[in-house]
């Protein structure tokens, strides 16, 4: 504790929490398998406080830990080694607003969902979307790339970041791009920074563009008899309509959820696997378009029943079918794999998955969902009664080895969107060359001599 001693002269004493109950709280994410063990936690309020931080980190040789919403998956926001945690929940500020750009402002730690609503404030959009909209934030999701529900139509959070402020791990303080729309000037680090996972330095403020307000939307839940069917209802309906969202859930899934909402199911048929179609209905024309789609789909046999939202509300409880499902397996402890392929070599990955998972867990709940049009798949492995956790995930990683195999063979991701962490780190190797791996750790080294950074996450210097 000698060695945080110092921590007075840092912050004032309301911005520094060392409680127990602060360290577990601050001091982890949403995944729960690891012991969480941190010394500190601090909350700065200005890019300047940050970077006051890490000199005095620096000085000291101790190891920083970033802290957004805890909504991560992969074990990249926790402590586990005596690290003080940085959480930005106080810096939580819209700055500016530029009408003429269509731009926002913001620090680290605005939440999604409070940048959505001042986004529609100005009859403005931001259509970055997921379920953990409630509580994640901004320099969280920026620092994972977060992807979710809409990013057939609008794309990833890289996609919407014009500018960064950031905090290296030597303390300086560096302004990324500027909002600049045309910068041919060399090597654009905001990139490089987008999706590093704090192992680089520390996001405290961005400008993210904005959108105009999308038009009126339909969304439709369609029954699915075998998952050969299900991107030949995608390829319909990219190729007829304009897609926003294109999800699927299996039955498993959708009974997890209807057990702890209370939710209907969707229709009287029971089907195997279900998909979520989400379509722009700009006029009636849109909207009949959709529902040829629809009855082109029953009529080659790949939907044996659907429905098509007829107002807000019940657009929201369809979406809730999908939406809800992390919430509703959480009790189980689930073992969690965030996987992609190239869209093209979806069915072929998706039958292959099956077999390895039906063949290594043939008694155990295994539920599927994801998001289907871009390649993203979700699977969570329930935890069987009476396991133990650490026997639940040895177990569990054995198969993942199978599964990390049949990535690499399709040239896919073994992480589409949650990150690295601590979870992926000793994957990596499936989806990355060992040439891209040693990259890594040299940029890693510029940007943070010291390896004060989240240490020990993505990579091991």
């Amino acid at each position: 504790m000698t060695q945080l001693s110092g921590l007075s002269t840092l912050l004032p004493a309301d911005q520094i929490k060392t409680d127990p109950e602060s360290l577990k709280y601050y001091g982890k994410d949403w995944t729960t398998y690891f012991d969480i063990n941190a010394s500190a936690i601090l909350f700065p309020r200005t890019t300047e406080e940050v970077a006051k931080i890490v000199k005095w980190a620096r000085q000291n040789k101790i190891a920083l830990v970033p802290s957004g919403g805890r909504t991560g998956l992969s074990g990249a926001a926790v402590a586990t080694k005596g690290e003080v945690v940085v959480s930005f929940d106080q810096m939580n500020q819209i700055v500016t607003f530029s009408p003429t750009d269509q731009t926002v402002v913001c620090q680290a730690g605005v939440v999604t969902e409070a940048l959505q609503e001042f986004a529609h404030s100005k009859n403005l959009y931001y259509p970055v979307d997921f379920a953990a909209s409630g509580s994640s934030q901004i320099g969280g999701n920026i620092a994972t790339n977060a992807g979710g529900i809409k990013v057939l139509r609008y794309g990833l959070t890289r996609d919407w970041v014009a500018g960064l402020k950031v905090v290296t791990g030597t303390g300086e303080i560096m302004e990324l791009n500027n909002a600049l729309v045309k910068n041919a000037t060399g090597l654009d680090l905001r990139h490089l920074f987008i999706g590093s996972e704090g192992m680089l330095g520390f996001i405290t403020e961005c400008t993210i563009k904005l959108a105009p307000p999308p038009p009126p939307l339909k969304v439709m839940v369609l029954g699915v008899a075998n998952l050969d069917a299900v991107m030949k209802i995608f390829a319909q309906f990219k190729n007829n309509t304009t897609v926003v969202a294109f999800e699927m859930f299996s039955d498993k899934a959708l009974k997890r959820v209807m057990e702890n909402t209370g939710l209907p199911r969707p229709f009287e048929t029971e089907t195997p696997f279900y998909v979520l179609v989400e379509v722009e209905a700009r006029n009636a024309q849109d909207e009949e378009q959709a529902l040829s789609v629809f009855e082109k789909c029953l009529l080659e046999g790949w939907v044996s029943d659907g429905v098509i939202s007829q107002s807000e509300s019940q657009a929201t409880n369809f979406w809730r079918l999908r939406e809800d499902i992390s919430e509703s397996l959480a009790k189980f402890s689930p073992y969690k794999n965030d996987i992609s392929v190239a869209i093209s070599q979806v069915p072929a990955f998706m039958n292959e998955l099956d077999g390895i998972l039906s063949k290594a867990y043939p008694t155990w709940e295994v539920v599927w969902f994801g998001h289907i049009g871009d390649g993203n798949l979700h699977i969570n492995i329930l935890r069987p009664e009476g396991m133990t956790k650490e026997d639940f995930v040895k177990e569990c990683r054995k198969v993942d080895v199978l599964i990390f195999e049949a990535i690499m063979k399709h040239k896919g991701s073994i992480s589409a969107e949650h990150g690295v962490g601590l979870t992926k780190k000793p994957f990596l190797r499936f989806t990355r060359s060992q040439a891209e791996i040693e990259m890594m750790k040299g940029i890693k080294k510029v940007f943070d001599p010291d390896n004060i950074m989240n240490p020990g996450k993505v990579i091991d210097l």
